[in-house]
């Protein structure tokens, strides 16, 4: 599928064009053409993106990575970078937007990175988490509280009971 067809593809996805789908977008080119990587049907891409906002859209449209299929994973820092694994090759790279000019309006800024090339706005650096592990199924148990069912991972024991993160009552004797 060609650039111009994929960029579409996210447009409709995210719903509107903005700088935000345009630094994903660039991301996700750019993690193609330094990892070789394809649309991945499961988990053999993977992409950490150290934020939440409008570009992990366009990520999602062009590599398949997804919270559903455990492949999209969120270390949120607040950060416009974004590191991408290939599972099959084992290899990596991280990618960090580069400050743009300062003072440029939100259409000057959309003109500013949809004009560049992917190099020109990230600076590619090593991976500092290691790959994680293909996402796991659960064994699901009811609380014994709400009755609410929830995956093994994040069942507390209170009292001799199995209890969800809800309805479980953290101990603690020092605020922190």
């Amino acid at each position: 599928m060609n650039e111009q067809a994929l960029w579409e593809r996210a447009v409709a996805f995210h719903g509107h064009v903005c700088g935000g789908l345009t630094i994903g977008f660039k991301a996700a080119l750019y993690a193609i053409e330094l990892l070789g990587l394809t649309f991945s049907d499961d988990e053999d891409v993977v992409c950490i993106a150290e934020n939440d906002a409008c570009g992990v859209d366009a990520i999602q449209v062009i590599l398949g990575c997804s919270i559903g299929k455990g492949n999209l994973l969120f270390h949120m820092r607040g950060k416009q970078a974004f590191s991408f694994y290939e599972r099959k090759t084992g290899k990596s790279v991280r990618l960090v937007l580069k400050p743009r000019p300062e003072g440029m309006t939100r259409e000057e800024s959309l003109s500013y990175f949809q004009g560049r090339r992917p190099c020109e706005l990230f600076e590619v650096k090593e991976t500092a988490i290691s790959l994680p592990e293909p996402a796991r199924l659960f064994i699901s148990y009811a609380c014994e509280n709400c009755g609410e069912v929830t995956g093994e991972n994040w069942i507390r024991l209170a009292g001799g009971k199995k209890l969800c993160l809800d309805c479980y009552r953290q101990y603690n004797r020092f605020r922190v």
